[in-house]
């Protein structure tokens, strides 16, 4: 694919020396990876996905925090990596159930490690909290939207540059009308195969025709909901590609890269911003 070749190019330009650790912050348990330089760096928070782990997906966590991006990824309570899952709170299939309290426990932890960082001298001096994006699969883009503005009682300050949505869990924001209260940037990916997520976000008056711009649809070919994941696949070079390419773009605040508008041989791509607006699919 051209953003895989483009995603090598980039990735091949940085300086490696990533560093990952566990900590403890603001009393939760959370995976950390730090960039090369010590210079203050922008700040994603990684929200993992129902019952997964704070390190998934490593691949993608780590390319960010080679191209320079501080990656802090609490473990929240429903956290099974690698253990029996067990059974949501609110079933995912009963959306008009779900209100501002459901999974509130995930907006407790996030606001804990962002106090925790912000008066941590480990790590207060190596952020830059004012270049912030929110980023998480499936229930975890769920908590990333929420904290934009998805429930209005989960935002704070700052609010964040950005939002990377990884087949994310939509549907309760659609029910009570208040994705448009989102005023970030958005990305949502999602994948042909994961029918349930990604539908909710491409059909007409679904998420991405509900958002504000600037808005982005990227949604991948032969990709199910676990493709997100842990396990090698050749789709993980171009999510990297798209991910980076929107960060750097509304969290850096660089010029956007080809990559941005560029469909490659994705499934679905449509954009929505100062770019320009293209509504039609890939190739």
């Amino acid at each position: 694919m051209r953003a895989h070749a483009l995603f090598l190019l980039l990735f091949c330009s940085i300086t490696a020396g990533a560093q990952d650790a566990t900590v403890t912050l603001g009393g939760r348990t959370v995976s950390l990876w730090l960039p090369a330089s010590r210079e203050p760096a922008p700040v994603v928070i990684y929200s993992h996905g129902f019952g997964g782990c704070p390190s998934q997906p490593a691949y993608l966590l780590e390319a960010l925090a080679a191209h320079g991006y501080v990656v802090v990824s609490p473990r929240h309570r429903d956290a099974a990596c690698g253990r029996r899952t067990a059974r949501p709170g609110v079933p995912f299939s009963a959306p008009a159930r779900w209100t501002d309290e459901t999974y509130a426990n995930r907006r407790d932890d996030i606001r804990a490690v962002e106090r925790a960082l912000h008066s941590n001298v480990r790590f207060r001096h190596r952020i830059d909290f004012t270049r912030l994006a929110y980023a998480g699969h499936s229930l975890g883009g769920y908590t990333a939207i929420a904290l934009a503005g998805g429930w209005a009682s989960w935002s704070g300050a700052p609010a964040p540059r950005a939002v990377l949505a990884l087949c994310p869990y939509v549907k309760p924001f659609m029910l009570h009308n208040t994705l448009r209260n989102v005023r970030a940037p958005i990305m949502f990916q999602g994948g042909t195969l994961d029918v349930g997520i990604t539908s909710a976000l491409e059909r007409e008056g679904g998420a991405y025709d509900s958002m504000r711009d600037a808005k982005y649809l990227v949604v991948f070919r032969n990709a199910g909901h676990l493709t997100w994941g842990g396990r090698a696949n050749d789709t993980h070079d171009d999510i990297v590609a798209y991910s980076i390419a929107f960060l750097d773009r509304y969290v850096k605040g660089l010029p956007a890269t080809a990559t941005l508008t560029d469909a490659g041989e994705l499934a679905q791509f449509r954009y929505d911003s100062e770019l320009g607006r293209r509504t039609g699919i890939g190739h």
